[in-house]
């Protein structure tokens, strides 16, 4: 009999140790704890500077023990990083925004003083709900508001990112410490691989990978399956123009989801996992495995996990970013050594995946969620979100909109919340045009349909999906026709060229795009889009051919005025087109300051210093460089139209 492991833990006492010593550093009783948002989001703002001056200030200054330094993931919000939390024991946590290294000095020392700087605070946190544990920091500092109370929060419910932002992700205790691993001990103590199916078919938890598919009827039809050998994989291969929640889920929380991971093999009979992750998540890679070798280290990952007789590890496999991975079956080939290209179904995965085996895969968020409906119950799940639509769903809410991160609601939230109620609406005020749901699968959704409540169903009503999760805000700016154009052309660089429909339809249809955004459209050029779309989905072997149209035929069902337009009046009203768009300058604000034709790469613009200048319109090839640099609002962009210019040199006027 092979003797225990140093560090392996059997009962759950020794889970509970391994608790307070989270609790120890998560909230310690004599040390003040500062944590540095430290994601790769984070990380771009500066959270890497930061952190290093606070590290830097406490070693000059003999603060070491006064103070416990350590590093969180991303709390969400995401425009206002980096963030810096702070704990003062007894007083409410609280949360630094946008945070310089000049501010480290003020933000010590009030804290030493049993305060908080105000002028970077952004809010507080005085009780904290981790789902499967509470924590209760402290009262105080009455002029500084509650985390929920800030519009970016206050419609949130955070499930999947209970702890991202305030655990650190390196540290298995502390996710110990609220909640971790609970559910597992009660699954492998005290439940049947078939109760585990029941819980998580009962709580209608459906893939949030953006299929949807039932979680447990999936897990059912691998259970099922007569062989000896099983495997259970993570789809990590985020891939959508504008989606991080998994990059996020992965860096902030790794543990929960190598639980998620544990529970379902175990529900299935699987004894070998993988994760498949893209090669550009880097830290997430770093963090996966080094959680991967702490739950191996206490013996919640190896042989005989917790003395239960189920074995089950976890491996990770790098991707090399082809999005076409994202799909089931390509990404087998890939986990095999094969060239990333989907394969016929059926038969599906559950019955011949991975080296022809019984094959479960769900992505990040999905095995998120399974040790919390495990710890709380299917019953409580399904009181979150709407008939159907169990549970909560993360979003990444990016381009024109004031408020850039990422957002967890329920499901059945409608896109007007999401996008004016947390994201703030649109940049400098500007009219939300549309918005563009579930990558280059799914659609653009105009904004006299914000009103559409945010799940599976609903979403594919209005001809979008929900996909994994990427919300991209497009404003008055945006050109409709030129969207549907960049993300076509997302899918045809994506294509593994594998079926004809999918290798050649989306490269035709990307021409005709290509044609009508340059001014060349042709009469029945809309009719040719939308039957190309429709064969095309009919007729692709998978996902992703079968969904590349989705971009433009919503975008002729909402926006056929512009293709309209675009074709036969050679207008494109947001002026993105380059072709149909024209440069002028304006003579009563034109100061003669040289900057434009300075900046003017194929020397366009004629003009000397305070003479009105002008734009040659044969030469310029509208690459908006004037336009961008003029400081005196003197260039006007237009489209359809022109503006008379004069012929000679004139002085500017003076003011």
């Amino acid at each position: 009999m092979v003797g225990k492991k140093k560090n392996r833990i059997i009962l759950i006492e020794e889970l509970k140790a391994l608790a307070n010593a989270g609790l120890a550093t998560l909230e310690p009783e004599n040390k003040i704890r500062i944590a540095v948002g430290y994601a790769t989001c984070g990380i771009a703002a500066g959270a890497d500077v930061v952190y290093a001056e606070l590290e830097s200030y406490i070693l000059d200054n003999a603060l070491s023990e006064r103070f416990i330094l350590t590093k969180t993931g991303c709390f969400g919000f995401c425009k206002m990083e980096p963030f810096v939390n702070v704990y003062v024991p007894g007083k409410p946590l609280v949360i630094y925004y946008d945070v310089k290294t000049e501010d480290v000095k003020k933000i010590i020392s009030a804290a030493l003083k049993n305060d908080y700087y105000p002028e970077k605070s952004l809010c507080k946190i005085e009780y904290w709900d981790h789902i499967t544990s509470q924590i209760e920091y402290g009262k105080g500092f009455k002029d500084l508001p509650l985390w929920n109370e800030l519009p970016y929060y206050a419609k949130q419910i955070k499930i999947v990112m209970r702890n991202a932002g305030i655990i650190n992700p390196d540290s298995i205790e502390e996710y110990i410490a609220v909640g971790g691993y609970k559910s597992l001990f009660k699954v492998l103590k005290g439940m049947s691989s078939d109760e585990v199916i029941e819980e998580i078919t009962n709580a209608g938890l459906r893939g949030r990978g953006g299929a949807g598919f039932p979680t447990g009827i999936k897990w059912r039809n691998t259970e099922k399956e007569k062989s000896e050998i099983k495997y259970l994989v993570c789809n990590a291969d985020e891939g959508d123009p504008g989606a991080y929640m998994n990059r996020n889920e992965m860096e902030s929380d790794p543990h929960m989801i190598i639980e998620g991971m544990i529970l379902g093999a175990y529900a299935i009979g699987a004894k070998t996992g993988f994760i498949y992750i893209r090669a550009e998540y880097p830290l997430a890679i770093e963090r996966l495995q080094r959680a991967i070798n702490q739950a191996r280290e206490y013996g919640l990952l190896g042989e005989n996990i917790i003395d239960s007789g189920f074995s089950f590890d976890i491996m990770i496999t790098r991707g090399a970013g082809a999005f076409v991975c994202g799909e089931e079956t390509a990404l087998i080939a890939s986990l095999e050594g094969e060239a990333g290209r989907p394969r016929p179904r059926p038969p599906y995965p559950s019955v011949n995946g991975l080296w022809g085996k019984p094959t479960n895969i769900n992505n990040v968020e999905t095995w998120c969620n399974i040790p919390v409906i495990i710890n709380r119950g299917s019953e409580w799940f399904k009181t979150l979100g709407t008939p159907n639509n169990s549970g909560t769903k993360v979003f990444s809410l990016v381009g024109n909109v004031n408020k850039v991160g990422l957002t967890e609601v329920e499901l059945g939230t409608t896109l007007q919340t999401i996008i004016c109620e947390i994201g703030a609406c649109g940049i400098d005020k500007k009219e939300i045009k549309a918005v563009q749901t579930g990558g280059p699968s799914g659609g653009c959704i105009p904004a006299d349909l914000f009103d559409t409540p945010v799940d599976y169903d609903n979403m594919k009503k209005v001809g979008s999906i929900m996909g994994s999760g990427g919300i991209v805000v497009l404003d008055e700016n945006s050109c409709m026709v030129d969207t549907a154009k960049y993300f076509l052309n997302f899918s045809v660089d994506e294509s593994c060229g594998k079926c004809v429909p999918c290798r050649e339809g989306l490269k035709h249809m990307h021409e005709i795009l290509e044609r009508i955004t340059n001014g060349k459209g042709k009469s029945g050029d809309v009719d040719l889009l939308k039957n190309m779309s429709n064969t095309i989905k009919k007729t692709s072997l998978c996902g992703l051919g079968q969904t590349a149209p989705n971009p433009v035929l919503t975008t002729l069902q909402y926006f056929e005025n512009e293709y309209v337009e675009h074709i036969e009046e050679n207008i494109c009203e947001a002026k993105v087109c380059r072709e149909l768009t024209s440069f002028y300058i304006l003579e009563d604000k034109c100061t003669g300051c040289t900057l434009c034709a300075k900046h003017c790469p194929v020397d366009a613009i004629e003009g000397v210093v305070k003479y009105v200048h002008v734009i040659e319109q044969e030469t310029c090839i509208s690459c908006s460089s004037c336009f961008d640099v003029c400081p005196f609002d003197a260039i006007v962009k237009l489209s359809g139209e022109s503006i008379e210019t004069p012929i000679k040199p004139i002085p500017v006027k003076k003011s």
